[in-house]
């Protein structure tokens, strides 16, 4: 079975405090971090720039993706695999020529990966799984953090699953969900065929703390998506 990813958004931290909440997330066990990059022209609003997350690179040896929700991918992406990502995440929405783009991503050294947003088609990336190690399906729209789940999407998240495995490439490519995580929604994520969770807001406002909100996540979430 392919092992369940916890991969965490650092969106919702107070960012005056990113490097602890980064060391705080490792010591509780998640497998990765994503950072929410925003150009306020794909979506509204600004978030991490190329500088504030090689400022953080040194505090975890765990592995950094960046979500560029931005216009021009492109030409940001080298930026971003010298800051420590070793994962981009463009949006097939952005990219005037997706393989491309992809390619471009490849060539740095970097996994390329492509979102998808909710009214998106999963065929829009059908000609570019050969490309990507992962693709996203968003499960809220892009740009906010602390939206509520959208469960009409599930039936996207399984064709998306279901044309990775069409293509032999279920030990190659992941499938990852963003938006509105947390141990009530995950279930449905990853019995759809969902292997990598992002999860924000669900983490930080645990009362129990993050190693309890992880550690209650990735059990729903492995449940789940072995009994498919």
């Amino acid at each position: 079975m392919k092992p369940i990813q916890i991969a965490p958004s650092v969106l919702p931290v107070n960012f005056s405090r990113l490097g602890e909440a980064i060391c705080e997330l490792d010591q509780a066990g998640v497998d990765l971090i994503q950072w929410d990059v925003m150009d306020g022209q794909f979506v509204p609003n600004l978030t991490f720039g190329p500088d504030i997350i090689a400022s953080t690179r040194s505090l975890t040896k765990l592995k950094f993706e960046a979500h560029l929700m931005v216009l021009t991918p492109e030409k940001m992406a080298s930026r971003y695999v010298e800051a420590g990502c070793s994962r981009l995440i463009v949006h097939v929405e952005a990219c005037k020529n997706l393989r491309e783009t992809l390619e471009t991503i490849n060539a740095l050294g970097a996994n390329a990966a492509v979102a998808l947003n909710p009214e998106t088609p999963a065929s829009a990336v059908a000609n570019a799984l050969d490309l990507v190690d992962m693709v996203l399906v968003m499960t809220v729209r892009p740009g906010f953090g602390g939206q509520k789940y959208m469960h009409e999407i599930e039936p996207k998240i399984a064709e998306v699953r279901k044309m990775i495995s069409a293509a032999n490439l279920d030990d190659k490519v992941n499938l990852e969900v963003d938006g509105g995580i947390s141990v009530e929604t995950v279930t449905g994520a990853a019995k759809n065929g969902a292997n990598v969770l992002i999860a924000g807001s669900a983490l930080f406002r645990d009362p129990k703390g993050l190693t309890n909100a992880v550690t209650e996540i990735r059990a729903a979430a492995t449940k789940a998506f072995a009994s498919r």
